[in-house]
């Protein structure tokens, strides 16, 4: 079968070889994937960026496919079902924290970003029946870290005012979409115009471009009291100001710091407040369950970017270095 194989080779990170086609143990499906999508996950990998990287791997953490074979007659109802994949590998006991041996499907276990993958049975959940494949293929890895932040550790309720930063991202557009789903009004910064065009024609209540001066005031205007949620991917010089910004008793939620180091926080404002900063990623396996239900009760559409075939996946990841996407970057794999 052919796969996306990260290598060693300072030449050649990512490349599409010919590798053997897995086959399932017992409790095992194998499955024909038919879509994958990428995550920053898998360009971090790339670059070196990502702990505890091994070569070779294959890369690719979601994915919407067929099951075409299972290691034991017990799970033969699964065959022929088109299924996604909860990419969790041993969350662990505690629904609170993933246990320390925690990882994610696509590093070191092999990923979807190929035209088979085996993952045990637990793992996979019918395929929402209102979306596409393609559709379908984006939810795993950023629609579950997105439901945890917005719901687990944002507490988001109907008619909260949820502030949502860095929206070309497909965690937090998903985000967007499961707190407007939820009843909440949602607030969006991003330093990109058209990307913030984009969003408000798919339901933001306001935006705003944290590149302009006083972006903060402009948000402060709309919301005088404080956001009740705020869900921040980047960290960096704003954090400080988004901690601010909080309303007696809110939340923010933190499950990136692309922006580098986060400024220091007024804490009396933060205690005073009786606020809570809180660390999120991924999410557990009820969670993904909960997730996909969500989805399919609210009949959310996930927002795609592009779909092209396998051989071009290597440019996908070269727009998601840039920037460039607005929504998910699929990869059709048969």
């Amino acid at each position: 079968m052919q796969a996306l194989v990260l290598q060693e080779d300072s030449a050649h990170k990512l490349a599409l070889l010919d590798v053997p086609t897995p086959t399932p143990r017992e409790g095992e499906a194998l499955i024909a994937i038919h879509y994958a999508s990428l995550n920053h996950r898998d360009q971090w990998c790339r670059v070196g960026m990502y702990p505890n990287i091994r070569f070779p791997s294959i890369l690719g953490s979601d994915a919407c496919g067929e099951v075409v074979a299972v290691g034991s007659s017990a799970d033969s109802a699964w065959v022929g079902k088109v299924v996604i994949l909860n990419p969790n590998v041993g969350w662990g006991k505690h629904l609170a924290y993933p246990d320390y041996n925690y990882t994610i499907l696509g590093m070191p276990t092999a990923g979807t970003l190929a035209e088979y993958v085996c993952v045990p049975v637990d793992r996979l959940i019918d395929k929402p029946a209102h979306l596409t494949d393609e559709e379908a293929a984006t939810i795993p890895l950023a629609g579950l870290t997105a439901y945890r932040a917005v719901f687990t550790k944002g507490e988001t309720q109907a008619g909260a005012n949820v502030l949502i930063t860095g929206i070309g991202g497909g965690v937090a557009q998903f985000a967007m979409l499961f707190a407007k789903a939820q009843g909440a009004r949602v607030f969006v910064t991003s330093g990109d115009d058209e990307k913030l065009t984009k969003i408000k024609a798919l339901g933001a209540d306001f935006t705003v471009n944290y590149k302009t001066q006083g972006w903060e005031k402009q948000l402060q205007k709309q919301v005088p009291l404080g956001f009740d949620v705020i869900i921040d991917s980047a960290g960096g010089e704003a954090f400080g100001t988004l901690a601010k910004m909080l309303t007696m008793g809110g939340n923010l939620v933190v499950y990136g710091t692309t922006a580098g180091t986060p400024s220091p926080l007024n804490l009396p404002r933060l205690f005073f407040s009786q606020a809570s900063v809180k660390g999120s990623t991924m999410g557990n396996d009820v969670e993904f369950v909960e997730m996909v239900n969500f989805i399919n009760t609210h009949q959310i559409k996930p927002i795609i970017s592009s779909v092209r075939p396998f051989a071009q996946v290597i440019s996908a990841f070269d727009e998601m270095h840039e920037g460039k996407q607005f929504g998910k970057l699929v990869i059709k794999i048969k």
